[in-house]
């Protein structure tokens, strides 16, 4: 059985790269540096994640039911899978206020506060 290859190296952490590619069929063997997809780079936790989001086809509202998350929650690992893919931080995301706003839409959501409460907290 063919085993995943590892995108972080296990001792330092540093991106790893493949030498060799080999064809089991005809037994051509290829040296060189190649580089490994983004994904190969996402830890396991990451990688599920995605997984799941995919499966939800986007749907943050199934994400949180499948997982078992809160909303922020959900949304930080999202932030965090897109910040090992290498891409920059959405505007705004993981400052306090934008924190604070997630809170507020997370129990507007579930109930725990008015839709006037929520505005009146995101107002101040």
């Amino acid at each position: 059985m063919a085993r995943e290859a590892l995108g972080k190296c296990p001792v330092c952490g540093q991106d790893t790269e493949v030498t060799t590619i080999y064809c089991n069929s005809c037994e051509t063997r290829i040296e060189g540096h190649f580089a490994l997809c983004r994904f190969c780079r996402l830890t396991e936790e990451q990688k599920s994640f995605i997984e799941t989001f995919i499966k939800c086809r986007g749907n943050i509202k199934e994400v949180e039911r499948e997982l078992g998350i809160s909303y922020p929650t959900v949304k930080s690992r999202l932030e965090d899978a897109a910040n090992a893919l290498g891409y920059a931080a959405s505007q705004g995301y993981g400052s306090p206020e934008s924190e604070k706003r997630l809170e507020i839409l997370d129990r507007l959501e579930n109930g725990l506060i008015s839709v006037e409460e929520a505005l009146d907290l995101l107002k101040s």
